[in-house]
């Protein structure tokens, strides 16, 4: 089919003014237009793009929401080495380094340039022409893997250059805003999948995604601080190079500055290690560099780390104490989390003796080992995780902690799932999993079944009274109260739970199952899409990525589920007990809440994921940071810094007694 030109001249047009507001937008956060106007302009160009495929180029703005998955990660050999940089931990070992490239050069360096150390992913982009061709991860740092699908959904990274060079390899590091990261965990949190343990954590895993679509969801950013390699631009300095980048529209790593002495890099030092909590990303030190090129080429390279920078590196914030052991975890979903067991020590209010190490790449990364000294504290200040290990307090015998071949729990070999930066016990009837799905089902989020805590339950398992969900409906109630402390009067109160359990809306019981990354709001929007289980079991993929919420990677996740032959047989058992699988509808005057923002914060009277439950149902969206579109803070006891930045915001802060009265006054129940 032949394309007309003025359609041609069109898509250009909405292309180059689209990289504009890409740039002002993400880049300088000075947008000139509003979302909807943006909007308008990107609909425009995907409407013709569609009409006219032959129009549709890699570098695209619309390629920027991602393909279909690829089949896997293709290994990159890097032209110039993604070396590493020597770590410093204290003034003095940055005087001992700054003086070690003095007697090297015979003279000092004629300008030092100072950057926030990112702490992030390191990427290579690089460019032909002026066009992205290849976006690649460090590795090894002589072969990385190629991930340009994913490095096109970052809205940071410019996918054309105006005015550059035939070749242009840039250096930068791909990282999640803290923002995007609460939310990311609070998402995972509700579909059942293990939380990332730190936003450096979440980027690796999401950069080598094999389905660049999940990657846009989890919309990592970037900061460039590196030219390696250029052909038609000479540069004498590194201070050059980082201007060149910010013309060429590139997110240049904020706050740099040039440094005339060793002085003036402790003072840029100061400045930040207060000022590093004022910013929405991850940052753990300082890089120190030679601005002059010529300079960093005489002092050069180890096979390992460059000799003209050096990485100062703040000191860990948290509590000390010492590692008495470290055991695994298998969940309901079969992910193997290792656990530190500590000698107990008090943070935040309350006494610690484990904490999460979340994965075995963050293990590794920590290098914690039994008998370490650790700095731990509290994620979002109620999780206690591991953020650092004291190189002094090290035992001699200490040894690395072995990633398992197979399950703790069954003995089953595990599998690897890197882009979930996991390994899972793939054994559907590992008691561990067995054990995790069921108190999933019976949890207050799922079926709220009443008198079924982790011990009762327990004791039905280790009875083998119970095997699964449709189990639960099975008992025999005489045989429970035979177990020991139950009785007559405790088995019959079980039965009435279950029996009022049986009527739970959809949406629940669609929860409640555990199928892979449906959490509440999903299986929310499922339940009140199709209105009935069957009707859901029946939907296609492509029916199901159309709802909005749901997308490819929830789509494909519930078919796969129903698809299963066990699966298929639980439904039915659960059907012929009288399980409710109907959806009851709702009228619109039930979302007094609707089109308002939440973000909880402190003690509250009731769990967190309670009070979310029941402003979600009514409507509300609640998110797990302070922004500008925040409509109300909602805070208890010990509220910490999202009151602050509520405060600076000027957002309106609500007791749990006055969110009560504005649900009331808005016509809803209350809380």
């Amino acid at each position: 089919m032949s394309i007309p030109e003025e359609i041609r001249r069109r898509v250009a047009e909405l292309r180059q003014q689209i990289r504009h507001h890409d740039e002002l937008y993400y880049v300088k956060a000075s947008p000139e237009i509003p979302d909807f106007e943006y909007d308008r302009l990107l609909a425009e160009l995907m409407e013709l793009e569609a009409r006219y495929p032959a129009l549709v180029t890699p570098d695209s703005p619309t390629q920027r929401v991602g393909g279909e998955p690829l089949a896997g990660l293709v290994p990159v050999q890097h032209a110039v080495p993604m070396l590493s940089l020597e770590n410093t931990y204290s003034r003095q070992e940055l005087k001992t380094w700054y003086e070690r490239i003095c007697r090297q050069l015979g003279h000092e360096p004629d300008g030092l340039v100072a950057e926030l150390k990112i702490d992030g992913v390191s990427i290579s982009l690089l460019y032909e022409d002026g066009r992205l061709v290849r976006g690649a991860t460090r590795g090894n740092g002589l072969v990385g893997d190629d991930v340009t699908a994913n490095v096109r959904t970052i809205r940071k990274i410019p996918l054309t250059l105006e005015g550059a060079p035939p070749l242009l390899e840039v250096r930068g590091e791909v990282y999640m805003p803290r923002s995007v990261f609460a939310e990311l965990n609070r998402r995972r949190r509700a579909e059942g999948e293990p939380e990332f343990a730190n936003p450096r954590n979440a980027t690796a895993g999401s950069i080598r995604l094999l389905d660049s679509r999940e990657a846009a969801r989890r919309k990592l950013s970037a900061w460039c601080y590196q030219i390696v390699r250029t052909e038609g631009i000479e540069l004498r300095r590194h201070s050059e190079a980082m201007k060149i980048l910010g013309e060429f529209g590139f997110p240049v790593n904020p706050g740099w500055t040039v440094c005339h002495s060793l002085a003036d890099v402790d003072a840029f030092i100061d400045r930040w290690e207060q000022g590093r909590h004022e910013l929405d990303f991850d940052i753990d030190g300082i890089v120190i560099k030679v601005d002059e090129l010529e300079l960093q080429r005489r002092l050069g390279t180890t096979a390992r780390v460059v000799r003209w920078g050096v990485a100062f590196k703040y000191p860990p914030e948290g509590k000390k104490t010492r590692v008495r052991g470290i055991t695994v975890q298998v969940g309901r979903s079969g992910v193997l989390t290792p656990v530190a067991e500590l000698e107990p020590v008090r943070i935040a209010g309350s006494t610690v003796s484990r904490a999460t190490l979340h994965n075995f790449e963050e293990l590794a990364r920590l290098d914690v080992r039994v008998g370490d000294t650790v700095w731990v504290t509290k994620g979002g200040e109620v999780i206690p995780k591991v953020i650092a290990v004291d190189p002094a307090g090290r035992p001699p015998d200490a040894t690395p902690f072995p990633v398992p071949e197979r399950c703790p729990v069954c003995g089953t070999p595990v599998v690897d799932d890197p882009a979930e930066v996991a390994i899972r016990c793939p054994n559907r009837a590992c008691p561990a999993v067995i054990s995790g799905q069921l108190k999933h089902f019976v949890s207050r989020g799922g079926m709220d079944i009443e008198g079924l805590g982790e011990r009762s339950l327990n004791q039905l398992l280790d009875a083998g009274l119970v095997t699964d969900p449709a189990s639960l409906w099975e008992l025999d109630e005489a045989r429970v109260a035979a177990l020991d402390g139950w009785g007559a009067v405790s088995a019959a109160n079980l039965h009435r739970s279950l029996e009022e359990a049986k009527g739970r809306p959809l949406h629940r019981l669609l929860f409640a199952l555990g199928i892979r990354h449906v959490g509440e709001k999903a299986a929310r929007i499922l339940a009140q899409r199709f209105g009935s289980l069957d009707a859901l079991q029946n939907a296609t993929v492509e029916e199901l990525e159309q709802i909005g919420g749901v997308g490819p990677v929830i789509a494909r996740s519930v078919t796969s589920w129903f698809a299963d032959r066990e699966h298929a047989r639980l439904i039915r058992r659960l059907v012929a007990l009288g399980v409710n699988t109907v959806e009851p509808e709702m009228s619109s005057g039930e979302k007094p809440l609707a089109g308002l923002t939440f973000v909880l914060t402190g003690t509250l009277s009731r769990p967190r994921d309670e009070i979310r439950r029941r402003l979600e149902e009514l409507g509300a969206h609640v998110a797990g940071s302070v922004s500008r579109k925040t409509s109300y803070l909602v805070a208890g006891e010990n509220p910490g810094s999202k009151l602050d930045k509520a405060g600076r915001l000027g957002v309106a802060i609500l007791s749990e007694r006055e969110l009560d009265e504005l649900i009331r006054a808005k016509g809803g129940e209350g809380l």
